[in-house]
């Protein structure tokens, strides 16, 4: 069972939310008015998914993603999509972008994607971040063919051992193709490498 917690100043929303994460078969395990009060319970709780909004008091929503995107997977769900802080939540390690007006079994496909560390971006969302690197330089020209098809793997959503099995390479093969594709892209780990690969329609 996927552990979730929940991140809104609004009282009545983390309620809501609640009934339907339960009613979709998640446990939640907390919930949270604040960005400071997100990163204690993170520490306390050690959730699955942190479903969080963007506009709370305290410490900004994202400096608190920063905080704990090494500890779970961080999904926004927030009412207003702005392209600045799609940009900033997704570069701060949000793994996924919605608004309140989600239907709840596309909400529950996030959250199940989001845990397995598969991105998972309103359209608008996608939009934004497309023509927010679209005057950058495009890091993943410098990769080689077979990096470039890990590096699409990655996006899927697949293991080491899945991306082995595709490409008909080892493991240990895999892992080094995928160090090298995290050092041309200047990422840290796989989220931000699917997190790259969506940005820029390679997924």
């Amino acid at each position: 069972m996927i552990r979730v917690l929940i991140v809104d100043d609004h009282v009545i929303v983390r309620e809501g939310v609640r009934a339907v994460l339960e009613d979709e078969g998640f446990e939640v395990v907390g919930e949270a008015g604040s960005g400071d009060e997100a990163v204690e319970r993170v520490k306390s709780l050690a959730p699955d998914v942190v479903l969080m909004d963007l506009v709370m008091p305290g410490l900004p929503a994202i400096e608190a993603i920063r905080r704990i995107r090494e500890s779970c997977r961080v999904l926004v769900l927030t009412t207003f999509l702005d392209d600045r802080q799609v940009g900033e939540a997704v570069e701060a390690g949000a793994i996924g972008y919605l608004l309140k007006d989600v239907l709840k079994g596309d909400l529950a496909r996030a959250i199940r994607e989001v845990s397995q560390g598969r991105p998972w971006l309103h359209p608008e969302a996608q939009r934004s971040l497309m023509q927010r690197v679209s005057s950058r330089p495009a890091l993943h020209e410098s990769l080689t063919p077979r990096e470039r098809s890990v590096l699409e793997l990655i996006g899927r959503g697949r293991s080491n051992k899945q991306i082995a099995a595709a490409l008909h390479l080892s493991e240990g093969t895999v892992k080094g193709y995928t160090s090298v594709v995290f050092g041309k892209l200047g990422v840290a780990d796989r989220t931000q490498a699917a997190l790259y690969a969506v940005k820029h329609g390679l997924v």
